[in-house]
């Protein structure tokens, strides 16, 4: 065929060179619409190749090559070829697509990184299969079943702008051969996946330790078998499945018998050269018995297997293979000496060292000085130890950088390098990393961290790749290197293939990169938490123990079979009886002949106490606990669940939450798989447990986990969990000792299987109250999208790998919907991983009258082309196409905790609800008599909902879920103080068990009781219903009184009516049926789930929270709130009315809760400095609570500079790029607080700062935050802005004016509001609806150049109050009627904004003109007090105050600025500030000096200053004086002076009494008008209050009336300067 380019082609493409040459028109504008197609259909093996001549950097993503069956001639092209469909496969990166969806991750080369110059080809071979060339070389085969006819797509995308048609043509000779070979290995592997198969060794084994160990078995058991050695690629198997795939390609099909045979054949007489077949059982005892065998000779023969150096020698003088360096015998590869090593030369020798010869006979060891070590060069920080086996990163809480560490030599290929992480401190953002790179550490310079390397690196960190320090996979894998704990393993392994692949714990996280080079040395970079690693070699005994586990498990399916003759801890005399076994936690023992397991020094350490039973459960075998002891010191306690790991091999972790394989747990009163929470709210809480209380777990034959807590069934915790799982106990926390329970009898039956599966529920959850018919049985459909997963009995449904799938999460309703029936999930768990892609969505909702057993579940319900309609976003779909725009709802607006319900009417109208709010009619004409069911498309951001128990007929009736935590047994009380009723009740209640429970003996009435005490703020009474009569009809009442239990009468008939609904003595809220009620009156209907539906075993709660609002929660579900403006002082109070008859109380107070989950106490190295000294706020205020420690995040603005452990940031160069982040997200109602350190005045503007609201970590930072335009809230100057658009003005102080030393703070409210805080006052709410989580932004702007994070301990906003701090040093006496004063005339200094206030600093200058003596002010300027717009506004300084006895207002100084006075020392300070009055004197500028010398206010203004200003001006830059007028007579002959004083600066700072006089600044040489007063302490009683005497008509101060305004004195003694007022206009 022609090698051209169809004429036919994108929008943006350009022909020429006779159609052989494309290029995008517009690249550095536009990326896509560069799509090309050959002139004509390919041939078979005909290779389309293009070049690469032109690419641009502006865009990401590059060329994309494939085939399509689509005709270009009619084709309308899409922008990309990833849009064709209709039959085509396109190669885009490293993956394949098949019509847009992806059908391979990793594939060949990755385009992306192709350069100019380079070729790429594409071709169909004879056998259907499209293969890629990329510069001659085939890639390998792509995808299969290609049909003929087919046109090369050529996509010039993102950086590639221009290609050339080099040829369409077969591939060359030497290609064709190749080609040619591979069809027949093919062929040859397909003829050979039948036979059976001989398992051979290598050269050159990682587990020739293994095969010895087989051998020596078999030599002692005097057998003459041979065991296999397996290759290279397989030293850690990946991911262990039921066969193991050699790099051969050859599978060992594990129910054939293997024949075994080595590879290197030892001419001795007691091993025999022909293969011996072996079943997988045998194979398995063969494995077993030798590990057995190999540490009983090691324990008899000296020690480890490092006893003796072992080698190899060739013969040709290449490498040998790993060994030992401990034992100090020779290495060289034939000599031997008294150390016990001995040498190999394809014989074995003469055991020269008691046994090492007989290892040493097949194990392949590495010459020692070819060990994989630590360079001797490396970070600046790190000290090398253990034979450079160890690094170690010196003053790790100082420092978080500066601890690369790297390899001594290249790794080969196929060699493992692991790390074990032995020490983290948790004091840093961030850890460990791992990865290679080309530079030689001889020749490098070491940077900080490994990511600032620009060149030849490829890095894992958290769960990414970095390639060169920028990320080039976001989600590599779901385990994250940030969150591994001390003892996990990290590896890592270069293939011959050139692909990089990464091991945690052993397990292979599959390719990180598909091609590095051939050259390349291991790094490690010990950052942030991460301190001390060990390099992990194979002859490492626990390591070994772990890996052969693995094999065993890999090559047998039933490695945890129990078989007797295999039994590591046989019981004689009951030899299937459950036991402990013997291996268990550092810190555990086992006794009373494994019965029993403790923590000896349960006191002194938390954890390290796992034990695991001795044999794997049976189905349906129950295994049960008591727990013995218990300790008060530790939060959390016992756990308990299954693994499939066996004891005898398993390397214990501190807790089995830590272990990331096998395992499921119940904690607390959750479940944990593999490490991970996949139900929230299970059960009774194993928190709450004391010593005598029981626990237990049983798999079922179906597959299913269930837990009993004292006896009684929790319900399905998990589903498929395989057989032979061992029963594992975690003695955590307060549990100090465990023992096994033999008599189980009393376990209630679970229930048999039936056909729903998976809906199947315990009888004691609290589901199973009504019949099958009832409501309640919607479930999730057991038949689901293949990346969903139904738990939790059917409610609750998951997508699973939920950072790397978005869709295929599909979850339909296990029966159709009845007319008028609501379905109703919630939201319980979202991620942040696809906000702000293609994938943003977070839910899709809606019905479809396909049955779930008919259905193909696609990838997402808007693929469905029938029966189907969709709620997507705002959008309503039928069969996927739009219907309807701008819907009453956007789904895409949801978050967590948010309820969705649907409902098709009798009409065939369909209904969404949004937390209980019909959203009105979305689409009509559903077939009324057709069968829908519910359907949820888990797509996006949407990882778990949960079936509520509002589900069912719209008439409330109760349809419960037991999503939330089950009930609690009486008998299990909760830890803590656990709520008790009053003794006063009603007279037909009798209490028992010690106020906890209530029985109502007679009639239906008179059965109202109370909580014992009052209620704190969100603190849950709950109650369970222990008894109904049906004989009766009305259920409980329940709500909250202020009316209070020891003020009623000793005899309750007189004091209490006969039901709650008639009880109005006092303020009544109450829930009766579904009808809110507040003294009898009806204030709301159909508020939720009716309690007349209630029966035995529902849970019922109430509480009053922080807004004033009741809650009530059913089965620990909210209702929402039912009622507002509820009193504070409220007692819980219900009415056991009608078919209730008894409750117990099972719930406690909120100091339990408070106290449980608090951590386990650590070693003072991990906690943080400051944490230990709490000091509590006086005045009965709450005591200061931990808050998350803050600390600006490494990623930030190119000219910032980080120091001070991350606290401070400076801005080094320029104005801009000055973006800040924190790196812990802000938690809600934590104040965030930073003061300004450094401003510089040759700049404009200043800082802004705000919240963004997903993760910083990759964050690409622009120069100024007004460019972030992604879930972000920003304060700039006085406005708040939301993505760059401006949504308020003149919110708080103008940010520019804020000067020098200024605490500006944030805080999201427990409403998800923004507030602003300045020196600790909040300038109310900035914005609204802030997500979780979201992190603190700074932008260090124009004049801002330095800020600091402030560490002090701040109380959560809700408690204490932050304006404590300016009030700290008030007494009783500074509080009038409820009003707190700010300290005008003390602030604290750490508060005083002023120090660089530019109009203080005026009016200061003004001051030292007027040549006062120093001695008459205070000599501590931080008492000055500036009241200018800008400084008051960030003190926020409310405008009036009381002061004195009796208290009277006054109005601070605004506009003016006060200097502090000294107090004589005669006078009694502390009483005039706290019982005087506070007053304004406005004078002249003359009568200044002459004030302050008497110490007091005189009338007359005796003054060489003139009280109007003059032209002339003095040499101080006063005006000229006029000749005074003042009165000569001596003072003794005068009338006492009659002195004006005034509560507000409005009236005394009048020019009338404060008289304007001008200067000029000496600084700037302007002229000012100034005026002078004086802020005074008058004495209660020694003035007389009086109206003005201007004659004004208007008000002058809001505040006070003209008839008050003027205060009149004449009382010598009665006035008290403490300040000088200053005025500059």
């Amino acid at each position: 065929m022609a090698a051209e380019l169809h004429p036919c082609s994108g929008k943006l493409i350009g022909l020429s060179n006779s159609n052989r040459t494309a290029q995008r028109n517009q690249p550095v504008q536009e990326f896509n619409h560069g799509l090309v197609l050959s002139r004509e259909q390919l041939k078979d093996r005909d290779v389309f190749t293009v070049r690469i001549d032109k690419k641009v950097n502006s865009w990401s993503g590059s060329i994309e090559i494939g085939v399509t069956s689509l005709d270009p001639a009619g084709l309308d092209f899409p922008s990309s070829a990833t849009g064709l469909k209709g039959g085509s496969w396109i190669v885009s990166g490293c993956s394949v697509l098949r019509d847009g969806r992806s059908v391979l991750e990793e594939y060949g080369r990755d385009l992306d990184q192709l350069s100019e110059g380079d070729r790429v080809g594409i071709q169909r071979s004879t056998h259907g299969e499209l293969h890629l060339w990329v510069n001659g070389q085939d890639c390998g085969a792509a995808a299969s079943g290609l049909p003929t006819g087919l046109w090369a797509v050529v996509d010039l995308y993102g950086k590639c702008t221009q290609v050339t048609v080099v040829s369409c043509e077969p591939p060359s000779l030497a290609e064709r051969d190749t080609e040619r070979e591979t069809v027949e290995e093919r062929e040859q592997e397909d003829e050979d996946e039948e036979e059976e198969v001989v398992v051979c060794g290598v050269r050159e084994g990682e587990f020739g330790g293994l095969t010895s160990a087989v051998n020596l078995a078999a030599a002692t058991n005097g057998t003459l078998e041979e065991v296999p050695e397996l290759p290279p690629t397989h030293n850690r198997p990946d991911k262990f499945p039921n066969n193991l795939e050699p790099e051969t390609g050859k599978k060992i099909k594990t129910s054939t018998p293997i024949s075994v045979a080595p590879l290197t054949k030892c001419k001795s007489p007691s091993f025999s050269p022909s293969p011996i077949v072996l079943t997988e059982h045998q194979l398995f005892d063969v494995l077993n018995n030798a590990i057995v065998s190999l540490y009983r000779s090691e324990d008899n023969v000296g020690g480890d297997l490092g006893g003796g150096g072992i080698g190899r020698d060739s013969g040709t003088g290449s490498r040998g293979d790993r060994g030992s360096s401990s034992g100090g015998g020779s290495v060289n590869g034939n000599s031997s000496d008294s150390g016990g090593g001995t040498g190999y030369t394809g014989s074995v020798n003469s055991p020269a060292g008691g046994g090492g010869a007989r290892l040493g006979a097949v194990t392949g060891g590495m010459l020692t000085n070819d060990a994989l070590l630590f360079h001797e060069k490396c970070g600046t920080l790190i000290k090398l130890s253990n034979n450079n086996k160890t690094a170690e990163r010196r003053r790790p809480l100082d420092e978080f950088n500066n601890g690369v560490v790297m390899t001594n030599r290249p790794l080969r290929h196929n060699e493992m390098f692991e790390i074990r992480i032995d020490k983290l401190v948790d004091k840093w953002s961030g850890s460990i990393e791992i990865g290679v790179t080309t530079h030689n550490p001889n020749n490098l310079d070491y940077p900080a961290t490994m990511t600032n390397l620009r060149s030849g690196t490829i890095m894992m960190s958290g769960c990414g790749i970095l390639t060169n320090g920028k990320g080039t996979r976001r989600e590599y894998c779901e385990f994250s290197l940030d969150e591994l704990q001390e003892g996990d393993h990290i590896g890592l392994m270069h293939k011959a293939s050139g692909a990089l692949h990464f091991y945690i714990n052993g397990i292979d996280q599959g390719v990180a990169a598909a091609q590095t080079p051939a050259i390349v040395y291991a790094v490690v970079d010990l950052y942030g938490m991460a301190v001390k690693v060990t390099i992990v070699h194979n002859h490492n005994h626990s390591d070994r123990l772990r890996r052969n586990n693995a094999i065993m498990r890999a090559l047998s399916p039933d490695v945890g079979r129990p078989r007797p003759a295999r039994s590591l801890t046989p019981d004689p005399d009951t030899p299937d009886r459950l036991l402990f076994h013997s291996n268990c936690g550092q810190k555990a023992a086992i006794i009373s002949e494994g019965r029993t397991a403790l923590r000896p020094h349960a006191t002194d350490d938390f954890n390290h106490g796992v034990v695991l039973s001795g044999r794997p459960l049976h189905s349906n075998e129950v295994f049960q606990v008591r727990i013995d002891k218990m300790v008060d010191k530790w939060a959390g306690s016992i756990e308990i669940g299954v693994t499939t790991h066996n004891p005898a091999y398993l390397q214990l972790p501190s807790t089995m939450t830590n272990l990331r394989s096998g395992t499921w747990m119940m904690t607390g009163n959750g479940v944990m798989h593999n490490g991970t929470t996949i139900l929230d709210e299970y059960g009774h809480n194993l928190d709450r447990l004391k010593a005598g209380d029981t626990v237990g777990v049983v798999r079922k034959e179906d597959g299913s986990l269930h837990f009993f807590v004292n006896g009684v069934a929790q319900g399905p915790a998990a589903w498929n969990v395989p057989p032979s799982v061992y029963a594992v106990v975690d003695l955590y926390g307060q549990a100090a000792q465990a023992t096994i329970m033999d008599d189980v009898a009393d376990l209630p039956t679970l229930p048999e299987d039936s056909s729903d599966g998976p809906t199947v529920m315990s009888p004691s959850s609290p589901c199973s109250v009504a019949g099958g018919n009832s409501a309640n049985d919607l479930r999730f459909h057991q038949l689901h999208g293949t990346n969903a997963v139904i738990t939790n009995g059917g409610r609750t449904a998951l997508r699973q790998n939920c950072r790397s799938e978005f869709n295929d999460a599909i979850v339909i309703s296990n029966r159709c919907l009845r007319d008028g029936e609501l379905f109703e999930i919630v939201i319980q768990k979202m991620v942040d991983r696809w906000s702000g892609s293609i994938e943003a969505g977070k839910i899709m909702a809606g019905v479809t009258a396909i049955r779930p057993e008919e259905l193909e579940f696609p990838n997402t319900m808007t693929d469905i082309d029938y029966d189907t309609w969709m709620l997507s976003g705002t959008a309503i779909m039928q069969d996927g196409n739009t219907m309807r725009n701008n819907y009453g709802c956007d789904l895409d607006t949801l978050t967590t905790g948010s309820r969705i319900g649907m409902m098709r009417s009798a009409t065939g109208d369909l209904h969404y609800y949004i937390n209980g709010v019909d959203q009105g009619v979305a689409c009509t004409g559903l077939p009324p008599g057709k069968e829908v069911y519910a359907v949820i498309d888990l797509y996006g951001q949407c990882v778990q909902v949960s079936i509520t128990s509002s589900s069912g007929p719209q008439d409330n009736s109760l349809c419960t879920s037991n999503i939330t935590e089950s009930s609690f047994p009486i008998h299990s009380p909760v830890a803590g103080v656990a709520h008790r009723l009053h003794s006063k009740h009603g007279k037909n209640v009798v209490l028992l068990g010690e106020g906890c429970q209530a029985v109502r003996v007679g009639g239906y009435a008179h059965g109202i009781v109370f909580s014992a005490k009052e209620l704190k703020t969100d603190e849950l009474f709950e109650v369970k219903i222990d008894e109904v009569d049906d004989q009766w009809s009305g259920s409980l009442h329940m709500g909250l009184t202020t009316l209070a239990p020891p003020e009623l009468p000793s005899c309750p008939m007189s004091g209490l009516s006969p039901s709650l609904t008639q009880l109005r003595s006092k303020v009544t809220w109450l829930l009766a049926g579904s009808e809110v009620r507040r003294n009898g009156l009806l204030q709301r209907q159909n508020y939720g789930a009716s309690l007349d539906r209630l029966t035995v075993g529902n849970r019922v709660g109430v509480k009053r929270c922080s807004d004033d609002t009741m809650h009530v929660l059913i089965d620990g579900e909210d209702m929402g709130p039912a009622a507002t403006a509820v009193a504070k002082n409220v007692y819980a109070v219900l009415d056991l009315y009608g078919r209730v008859t008894a409750v117990s109380i099972v719930s406690s107070s909120v100091l339990e809760d408070a106290g449980s989950v608090k951590a386990p106490s650590l070693s003072s190295d991990s906690c943080s400095e400051g944490e230990e000294d709490r000091t509590p706020v006086e005045g009965g205020e709450p005591a200061l609570v931990p808050n998350t420690v803050m600390a600006f995040l490494e990623n930030h603005g190119k000219n910032i500079q980080l120091s001070h452990e991350n606290l401070t940031a400076a801005r080094v160069s320029s104005y801009n790029q000055g973006l800040l982040v924190t790196a812990q997200p802000l938690p809600r109602q934590q104040l965030f607080q930073f003061q300004i350190d450094r401003l510089n005045a040759s700049w404009t503007s200043s800082l802004s700062l705000g919240v963004i609201g997903h993760s910083p970590d990759r964050l690409n930072f622009p120069s100024t935050a007004c460019c972030l335009k992604r879930s972000v809230w920003l304060l700039q100057r006085d406005s708040v802005f939301h993505n760059s658009l401006k949504i308020c003005e003149n919110y708080g102080p103008n940010l520019d004016t804020c000067p020098e030393g200024t605490v500006l703070g944030l805080l999201v409210d427990g409403n998800s509001c923004l507030h602003l805080y300045v020196n600790g006052m909040d300038q109310g709410v900035a914005a609204q609806d802030i997500p979780t989580p979201c992190y603190p932004l700074i932008d260090l702007y124009g004049q801002c150049e330095q800020v600091t994070i402030v560490t002090n301990n701040v109380a959560t906003v809700g408690g204490e109050s932050v304006k404590a701090r300016f009030q700290g040093d008030m007494e009783k006496a500074d509080m009038v009627d409820g009003i707190k004063e700010s300290v005008c005339w003390m602030p604290h200094p750490e508060v005083n904004p002023n120090k660089t206030c530019e109009y203080q600093a005026l009016c200061s200058r003004f001051k030292d003109l007027l040549t006062l003596p120093d001695g008459y002010f205070n000599e501590d300027a931080k008492y000055n007090l500036c009241y200018c717009e800008s400084c008051h506004k960030l003190r926020g300084d409310e405008s009036y105050h009381k002061r004195g006895e009796p208290p009277r207002d006054y109005a601070l100084p605004f506009g003016w600025c006060r200097f502090a006075l000294r107090i004589k020392p005669h006078c009694d300070v502390s009483n005039s500030f706290k019982q005087w009055h506070i007053a304004y004197h406005g004078t002249s500028v003359g009568a200044l000096r002459r004030t302050l010398d008497h110490a007091q206010l005189l009338s007359g203004t005796s003054s060489i200053f003139s009280v109007s200003p003059v032209k002339t001006e003095g040499p101080n830059g006063y005006s000229e004086p006029e000749e005074n007028s003042s009165n000569s007579l001596p003072d003794r002959d005068r009338e006492v002076p009659r002195v004006q004083l005034s509560p507000t600066m409005r009236y005394s700072g009048l020019e009338m009494f404060a008289p304007k006089v001008q200067f000029r600044d000496p600084r700037s040489h302007c002229c000012h008008q100034a005026q002078v007063g004086f802020q005074v302490c008058v004495r209660p009683g020694s003035y007389k209050v009086g109206p003005q005497t201007l004659g004004a008509i208007e008000p002058l101060d809001p505040r006070f009336s003209n008839t008050e305004i003027e205060w009149i004195t004449k009382d010598q003694g009665g006035t008290l300067l403490y300040g000088l007022l200053i005025r500059v206009e």
